[in-house]
């Protein structure tokens, strides 16, 4: 009876674990290369006149949006043109108000028959000519006052500040580089050995450790582009990572590629208990469960298996694992 007992609580206790059948998968057999954060494109901020530098906006590692305003240019040679053009405008408007008053007396007398006609045409023409030319200096005062706006240095796109090239004070002529901007989408690129170079290609996932990035779960990428040329035997290769980060370019990490495929038996980690400092599974038989020592190889996440560790031996396929 009691014999009968123990083994029905067993089996209830088999019944209520967790179990996993034991089969070898292909897995990627994974090469460590470096990596550094780069920009997608790193673009120049230009001042669009020339003169002298009078304020900047930002420092290194500032964040900036497209059209924001990040340095100022002055000339005073704009300043003194602008003040001499509204000198002029303001003697245009005299003249273009007198001759006003003067067409609109020389008016009244032609309607009374005092004066001729032709009195008339000759100050209608001299109205005209006052106030073209009033509206051709005031046009010309609106292009110098655009030369000043345009001394306002604007971001070209949204990112960060790599590096000031210029100081306050600096004299730059028109197209001078004022700032190196980073745009904000990050990419890593690879330098991998020209004898793993066979086995990249587009789409091929990569893995980052996530101590790399200061995390505890891994990050997985995705190759997006295989240079087709060896520099230094060494193939470049751009990887696309969600969340990389937004600050550090130029950061270096530790990556891992696919250098081809192999045959391999990966458990969830959970299922392995070390005691006395030897790993063991549980392994279900007819009779029951029983510990079995294995040797553990190095932790291979994926996606699908986060927390996936190779077993090098101590198991075959077709085992049934337990885990209680």
């Amino acid at each position: 009876m009691l014999v009968v007992l123990a083994a029905a609580s067993l089996a209830s206790g088999i019944a209520g674990a967790e179990t996993l059948t034991v089969e070898q998968r292909p897995v990627a057999d994974e090469k460590a290369v470096f990596a550094t954060v780069e920009s997608i494109s790193v673009v120049p901020a230009r001042g669009r006149i020339g003169g002298t530098v009078v304020d900047l906006k930002v420092r290194e590692g500032d964040h900036v949006t497209s059209g924001q305003a990040i340095a100022s240019i002055g000339d005073e040679k704009l300043v003194l043109q602008m003040k001499s053009l509204d000198a002029q405008i303001e003697a245009l408007h005299a003249q273009s108000n007198q001759a006003q008053i003067d067409f609109s007396r020389i008016e009244g007398l032609v309607e009374r028959g005092i004066m001729p006609r032709v009195k008339l045409d000759e100050a209608r023409t001299s109205l005209n000519v006052a106030e073209n030319g009033l509206r051709a200096k005031t046009a010309e005062r609106a292009v110098v006052n655009q030369q000043l706006s345009e001394g306002q240095v604007l971001a070209p796109s949204d990112g960060r500040v790599l590096k000031k090239l210029v100081a306050v004070g600096s004299v730059v002529l028109p197209g001078d580089p004022i700032a190196t901007i980073a745009q904000q989408n990050f990419k890593l690129r690879l330098r991998v050995p020209e004898r793993h170079a066979r086995f990249l290609k587009a789409g091929d996932r990569v893995r980052i450790d996530g101590a790399e990035l200061g995390q505890q779960a891994a990050k997985w990428g995705v190759i997006d582009l295989v240079y087709p040329q060896v520099e230094e035997g060494r193939v470049v290769a751009d990887a696309i990572v969600e969340g990389l980060g937004e600050y550090f370019v130029g950061d270096r990490l530790r990556v891992w590629i696919s250098g081809g495929q192999r045959s391999a038996f990966v458990i969830p980690a959970s299922f392995v208990k070390t005691r006395f400092g030897i790993d063991h599974v549980q392994l279900s038989q007819a009779g029951g469960v029983i510990d079995v020592p294995v040797q553990r190889g190095r932790d291979m996440p994926t996606p699908e298996l986060p927390d996936g560790l190779e077993i090098l031996s101590g198991i075959r396929a077709g085992d049934q694992l337990v885990r209680q």
